[in-house]
């Protein structure tokens, strides 16, 4: 979450006649995330989200990620409601921007990740996957590997000098390697595709919540597994934590069962979830948007994890038999 768009006073009243939610009391920006604009809304009604969408997201995708939205919290998962206006609609526009107003959680995001945090998210990712197989509409993930070449080329393009531009041949050659060996027919559905530890809620010991569903896609399960193993999994001196790990794994199979290719395929996977979000924060750090609240994280994390899951022979190194 962040703030790129500012709403006036006028448009906000104007945006609220339009719901049963009472005056606006007040409406504050959150800086947080990357991607679209979002604030904090307390009207007479109670707290909600008031997210506007930026350019980075298509409009035409929008219905794909409110639908979800709403049937994964229909089916019982703890998903935010995208809140419907007086005419039915949950997809509105105000700041020239489509908006919607979501549901606010109670809950909050952790800041130190313990090996049980692991666990429930585990167990919350096999339940989003379950929930979600039934779900009718479909989106292509857009920064799957056939996103990652043209990515990177873009990246070449930046006459930004702050990194070392040493990365940019393991990036290529990284690349190249996945291009020629990524799995083919693995076990896929509809995925979260961004669950880093400030899109969960946790709530006396429990998920009380996950949010930001706008990278959700069909994929590979296990290929959002691979992305909450970089996410969730590492210190903060960029040493892996296998006990995370473990517990995350095995609270995901609680829930649902892997398929012995998707084990095969694992540290893989997590190799390409890794080059994923090195390239998306190499190119947001060489194309800085001015006047962001949120500062682009270091794209350099990212690839300290591409390089441990390089030396990964099979799933043993992430702590299962």
């Amino acid at each position: 979450m962040a703030v790129y768009t500012d709403i006036s006073e006028e448009e906000l009243d104007g945006l609220l006649d339009q719901y049963d939610l009472g005056q606006a009391l007040s409406c504050k920006g959150i800086a947080e995330g990357v991607e679209n604009s979002n604030y904090l809304l307390h009207t007479e009604a109670g707290y909600y989200i008031l997210t506007l969408y930026e350019k980075r997201v298509s409009e035409e995708d929008l219905p794909f990620f409110l639908g979800l939205m709403e049937h994964l919290e229909t089916g019982g998962f703890m998903s935010p409601r995208p809140i419907a206006a007086k005419d039915g609609a949950s997809l509105k526009k105000v700041a020239g921007r489509p908006a919607a107003i979501i549901e606010f959680l109670d809950g909050r995001s952790i800041k130190r990740v313990t090996p049980q945090h692991c666990t429930l998210l585990g167990q919350a990712l096999a339940r989003l996957h379950t929930i979600g197989s039934d779900f009718k509409m479909t989106r292509a993930n857009t920064l799957s590997l056939s996103s990652w070449r043209p990515l990177y080329e873009a990246c070449l393009k930046s006459d930004d000098n702050t990194l070392n531009t040493q990365l940019f041949p393991e990036i290529e050659s990284e690349i190249t390697f996945l291009e020629s060996h990524w799995p083919a027919d693995l076990p896929s559905g509809v995925i979260h595709a961004d669950l880093f530890p400030d899109n969960i809620f946790f709530l006396k010991d429990k998920v009380s919540g996950v949010i930001d569903y706008y990278f959700a896609c069909n994929d590979y399960f296990a290929y959002d597994l691979a992305i909450c193993v970089n996410a969730w999994c590492f210190e903060n001196d960029g040493s892996f934590n296998i006990t995370k790990a473990r517990k995350l794994l095995n609270g995901y199979r609680d829930v649902r069962a892997f398929s012995k290719k998707e084990l095969e395929f694992l540290p893989l996977l997590c190799r390409g979830a890794a080059v994923r979000f090195l390239l998306t924060r190499l190119y947001d750090w060489l194309n800085q948007v001015d006047g962001a609240l949120v500062r682009p994280k270091d794209p350099l994390e990212y690839l300290k994890k591409l390089q441990f899951h390089q030396a990964v022979k099979n799933v043993a190194a992430y702590g299962l038999d």
